[in-house]
């Protein structure tokens, strides 16, 4: 039983998207709520976010978008066609979110791209009588896999298999993405040859319900940190152990950005949005089948590849024009089960990288006791509702870090302190990770043998 909290339940948010380039919209609080997630987008694409608490007085939010109005978007010249990769979108799904999986394939098959081909992998370990699947594909340019060995590795691992571009790009079926996803992820590689994957931003749908609020307030954005300049992660090239074991987030200006452990990629990227070079998977062996929604493990397999690709010095660019939107969970519940499943997924991805290679022993047994204490103040934090400051921003910045402050700051007023139950689910998987790991490992072996019968 999680400990009982009197938080009170924040309203519900607008996600409202602002073309900066046009006059500012007239913005009240109506019955849709008195608070937004305000996106501010220059040239179709996003440059910023700011909290807004609305008012009856439309000036005060007019006057509140003025931070978001310095934000500037970068103005490179686009990349012909020709020089653009062919990429393989995978979308493996177990069919239990039929009306998302539906938007979403209407949106992939008609993106601005030039060379590109939608793969839907059937992931479900059985079909039900009554199956809303050939319904939905019927009439649509997408190819369909089936994978009925269960998780969300293997169903990835399948679209692989079956894919021929030299791009492969994955998101999942309770997203959204914007129609130039693919233009933004094959534009990042054709520019920055030496890249392996390619990651992007992940915006919520809707902020209705107290559990898509709360969620959105404690990950800050999804995946750690809502940013809009673009970065390379750069591994260091250090001798000895800790090679590869530290990264940088570098800007295309050469300024670093932020130097982290490799394990803290996921302040960076999502398998909500991710795209890699082919080659690169065949690399690394595709993605860990002992990892992922649908294992014990329940999470871990986007992560472990993002730390296998720098673990091997690769390099993974970030790039904020490559945008989707996720639907977060709509009931506490089920937030509170993606918490915990996250805790779990978290601390059995450190199990399948130690199996897979002693170094990280060696290496988590120097970092962990920084990155508890670095948890522990951003739980603390998150939970007393307290915005982190931002530096000042640079001029190369367009003021992004001053709309990060004052949309935080705005976020912290209409949202409050978020429960202590969303920490206690997430902190309660971690121990739970090591022993889920290995039930992981044991079903997977007795899948390959055929022996594995789903409950």
């Amino acid at each position: 039983m999680a400990p009982r909290s009197a938080t009170v339940l924040p309203a519900p948010r607008r996600v409202i998207d602002v073309d900066l380039d046009a006059p500012l919209p007239r913005l009240v609080a109506d019955e849709t709520g008195s608070s937004a997630l305000v996106i501010g987008y220059r040239n179709g694409h996003p440059t910023g976010t700011l909290d807004v608490l609305l008012t009856d007085d439309p000036a005060d939010a007019e006057h509140a978008l003025r931070a978001l109005r310095g934000t500037v978007a970068a103005a490179l010249p686009p990349v012909a066609d020709h020089l653009l990769p062919s990429i393989s979108v995978v979308v493996s799904t177990v069919v239990d979110r039929v009306e998302d999986l539906g938007r979403l394939l209407d949106v992939l098959e008609h993106q601005d791209y030039p060379r590109h081909e939608v793969i839907v992998v059937d992931n479900r370990v059985r079909v039900p009588a009554s199956d809303a699947l050939p319904a939905l594909l019927e009439g649509r340019g997408v190819r369909l896999v089936t994978e009925r060995r269960p998780g969300l590795s293997a169903g990835r691992n399948a679209g692989v298999a079956a894919s021929t571009g030299e791009v492969v790009a994955f998101t999942d079926d309770d997203v959204r993405v914007d129609p130039d996803w693919l233009r933004a992820i094959g534009t990042r590689f054709v520019r920055e040859p030496e890249l392996d994957a390619v990651t992007g931003v992940i915006l919520p749908v809707e902020l209705t319900t107290p559990a898509q609020i709360w969620y959105e307030a404690y990950y800050g954005g999804f995946s750690g940190e809502r940013t809009f300049t673009p970065v390379t992660i750069v591994p260091d090239d250090v001798t000895g152990t800790m090679r590869h074991a530290r990264v940088s987030a570098v800007r295309p200006d050469g300024t670093v950005v932020k130097h982290f452990a490799v394990y803290g990629i996921g302040a960076y990227g999502a398998g909500a949005n991710m795209a890699y070079r082919r080659s690169v998977i065949d690399a690394v062996g595709g993605f860990d089948t002992t990892l992922g929604a649908g294992s014990p493990a329940r999470g871990g397999e986007d992560l472990a590849m993002f730390i296998d690709t720098l673990w091997r010095g690769g390099r993974i660019g970030f790039e904020p024009q490559a945008v989707v939107h996720h639907r977060h969970r709509q009931t506490i519940e089920d937030l509170h089960k993606q918490l915990h499943g996250n805790g779990v997924g978290f601390t059995a991805l450190m199990c399948a990288l130690a199996a897979k290679d002693r170094r990280h022993v060696a290496v988590l047994t120097r970092l962990m006791p920084l990155a508890a204490t670095v948890k522990t103040k951003q739980v603390l934090a998150k939970l007393t509702g307290r915005a982190e400051a931002a530096a000042p921003a640079p001029a190369e910045d367009g003021g992004a870090n001053a709309v990060h402050a004052a949309s935080a700051a705005g976020a912290a007023s209409a949202v409050g302190a978020v429960p202590r139950s969303l920490a206690y689910h997430e902190l309660r998987g971690f121990p739970a990770g090591p022993a889920a790991w290995f039930r992981s490992r044991r079903r997977w072996r007795d899948v390959e043998a055929g022996r594995y019968r789903a409950s």
